[in-house]
């Protein structure tokens, strides 16, 4: 199968690559470099072994998106291509709702002008909102508590609407948690421009003393230790439930939850990482961060039943793979 990607270079999406070459399918990578480094294609392909076809585009751009369908037979799409954290998107909510929901009409309406039937969209964990864990496909989403969950549920709903409208349309929409650790190869992971969004490179670049100490978003809220409770979830195990919910996709709709069913605390994950790696990571508490909410763990048995797909890896492999990363990592 040729397989269209965007976002093909961030973090996910590189990794999704690798799984699916590894699979045995061919890819394009579409993806405008904002977040995402070029250099991550060399190292795919020094993994791989495989060519990658590459388009320097952002999807909002339909021209620009329309060229690749006309130079190319694509029989699927995975949608990465998005602005991605939180807190910025409490800050900045019109840059976050023009950019990933119009790059998600855009991909659809010309999938739909030239046949294209099978799609996985790239959601999240973030549209439950404040829901009851373990949170279940089946549930009512809860109004979530920041745009970038918005776009992520608006973009559901469009693309539910769509596929019931178009009996052939294929969906897959998968909802993960909170993906972290890197490839075992320790070339591609997490390097996010700037100070990092995400918790698990934060703690990667305090141990490596690019920042003097992790700041923890909160310590009242009503869990175990205070922190934060999310479900983490190695990024090679997502990329392959990519695969897995692509090679099964049938027509209609299918939402997948991908994580590991467990949810751990942010200081459990920091002690994780210093049992892992043998090394010390300073903290400090700071106020909780806007959108954020108490606990965050999957109910994984629909992937299990139907995808075939669990995830294997667990913290201590995800603390490892992503300190390898980091210190293999050089700006």
């Amino acid at each position: 199968m040729q397989v269209l990607v965007t976002g093909g270079v961030g973090y996910i999406g590189s990794h999704t690559v690798v799984s699916l070459l590894e699979a045995g399918h061919s890819v394009i990578v579409v993806d405008n470099l904002v977040n995402s480094k070029i250099e991550t294609l060399d190292k795919i392909k020094q993994i791989t072994n495989k060519d990658i076809i590459f388009y320097q585009v952002d999807v909002t751009d339909e021209s620009a998106v329309e060229n690749i369908f006309t130079n190319h037979s694509i029989d699927g799409i995975i949608h990465f291509a998005g602005l991605k954290a939180v807190s910025e998107s409490v800050e900045r909510p019109l840059t976050y709702y023009y950019n990933n929901l119009v790059s998600t009409l855009v991909l659809v309406k010309v999938c739909q002008k030239y046949n294209v039937n099978r799609f996985v969209f790239s959601s999240s964990a973030t549209v439950y909102g404040d829901n009851k864990v373990p949170f279940v496909e089946s549930m009512n989403l809860f109004p979530t508590t920041n745009p970038y969950g918005e776009t992520k549920a608006i973009s559901e709903r469009i693309l539910i609407d769509i596929t019931k409208a178009n009996p052939a349309f294929s969906l897959a929409i998968l909802r993960y948690f909170n993906p972290v650790g890197a490839h075992e190869s320790g070339l591609i992971g997490e390097a996010p421009n700037g100070i990092p969004n995400n918790l698990m490179p934060y703690v990667t670049q305090v141990a490596k003393g690019k920042l003097n100490k992790l700041r923890v978003f909160g310590n009242d809220y009503p869990t175990t230790d205070g922190t934060g409770v999310r479900d983490f979830i190695h990024v090679t195990d997502l990329a392959e439930g990519h695969v897995a919910a692509l090679d099964y996709l049938t027509a209609g709709t299918h939402i997948y939850n991908l994580g590991t069913g467990e949810g751990t605390s942010v200081l459990e994950l920091i002690h994780a990482f210093e049992v892992a790696n043998e090394i010390k990571v300073p903290y400090e508490i700071v106020e909780r961060r806007p959108g954020d909410i108490a606990s965050c763990y999957a109910d994984t048995t629909k992937a299990k039943q139907e995808l075939g797909w669990v995830a294997k890896r667990d913290i201590i492999e995800m603390c490892r793979d992503a300190w390898r990363f980091e210190k293999n990592y050089k700006e």
